[in-house]
């Protein structure tokens, strides 16, 4: 059976401490790559295979972006979100599928309530109940039914592997990986989650990253780097992880499913992390300290984000631990 890489072949990366006990190790494997595809750091396995997830959505916005879908704004963001599910991102996501000329209904991502309290009380209150537009990769999804609309390709199939928007997303995926993929899966959305290496993964991040500044670059490429720090908001929400650490250091940030994390720079320093257990609670930590530690980022600015978007270990509701670094990570800032 194809796999990921195994726990002989990870390294510790980060612990969860409490009352000065350690209680949880995270192992995972993480590079860090140069704009030139050079690797910079290398921690544990980076060469197997992974699904990346949600964090390939750049990528499945830049297929439909290259076939035809007229994304602005805060539209391009959307199509790159794992969002809340706020009424300003189901919002967003409706009108996406109204200028295509299609509904909710046409969404083949399940039902959902949103995390968003707001808009998860609003459809309790108005007996609305759970929704495709809530379901946090809806985004993405109403940008494949435009593609689909502006090709005249079937809306009723568009997540089958061998469709022609998802053959163009594999496309996009292999060009910027350098990779290609050999393994591909269902994701939780129902979409097709292919597998790449995290050396492939933050070689397409990197490429996707500095495309703003890169003359050379696809201009929907460009776009999309752009649109996501200009809507921060939208590709999390507001006070989320992704959305604070974009916001704050202005590099693109975007976490997957089962423990995984890009992170990318406007002068194209990107760093992919997976963490073997699946848990996503140290990608922030990690990815922002392997940034840090090659001076890809202001340090100065690292701690407040920290501070802000990773949880504290609590007991009785008081903050008694914490999630902190493991001695291989704190070894790269020596």
């Amino acid at each position: 059976m194809p796999e990921t890489f195994k726990a002989a072949d990870a390294v510790e990366l980060a612990v969860v401490e409490r009352n000065g006990f350690i209680e949880s190790r995270h192992l995972g494997s993480a590079v860090v790559m140069a704009a030139d595809g050079t690797v910079v750091t290398e921690l544990g396995d980076i060469t197997a295979p992974i699904f990346p997830r949600s964090t390939l959505k750049p990528f499945q916005a830049l297929a439909a972006m290259q076939s035809g879908v007229p994304l602005r704004g805060d539209q391009v963001a959307l199509a790159c979100a794992s969002h809340v599910g706020s009424l300003e991102h189901m919002d967003v996501v409706e009108g996406m599928l109204k200028a295509a000329g299609l509904t909710d209904a046409d969404l083949r991502c399940p039902p959902a309530w949103p995390q968003d309290e707001q808009a998860r009380g609003w459809l309790v209150r108005t007996d609305r109940g759970q929704q495709r537009l809530a379901f946090n990769c809806s985004g993405k999804h109403a940008a494949f039914l435009w593609a689909c609309v502006e090709n005249g390709w079937n809306t009723r199939n568009y997540l089958e592997p061998n469709h022609p928007l998802q053959r163009r997303v594999m496309e996009v995926l292999e060009e910027y990986a350098e990779e290609k993929i050999e393994h591909i899966a269902v994701d939780g959305c129902g979409a097709p989650a292919p597998a790449l290496s995290l050396t492939g993964l933050a070689r397409a991040v990197g490429k996707l990253a500095k495309a703003p500044a890169d003359k050379n670059a696809d201009a929907r490429a460009a776009t999309i780097a752009t649109a996501m720090l200009d809507y921060p908001w939208a590709v999390h929400g507001y006070g989320q992880e992704n959305t604070v650490v974009m916001q704050e250091l202005e590099i693109i940030a975007k976490s997957g499913a089962e423990g995984v994390m890009v992170m990318g720079t406007q002068s194209g320093v990107s760093v992919a992390v997976k963490i073997l257990d699946g848990s996503s609670r140290a990608g922030s930590l990690i990815a922002l300290t392997l940034l840090a530690a090659c001076d890809a980022i202001d340090v100065d600015k690292v701690g407040p984000v920290l501070e802000e978007v990773v949880k504290p270990v609590l007991g009785g509701g008081q903050p008694v631990g914490r999630l902190r670094l493991a001695p291989p990570m704190v070894a790269l800032l020596d």
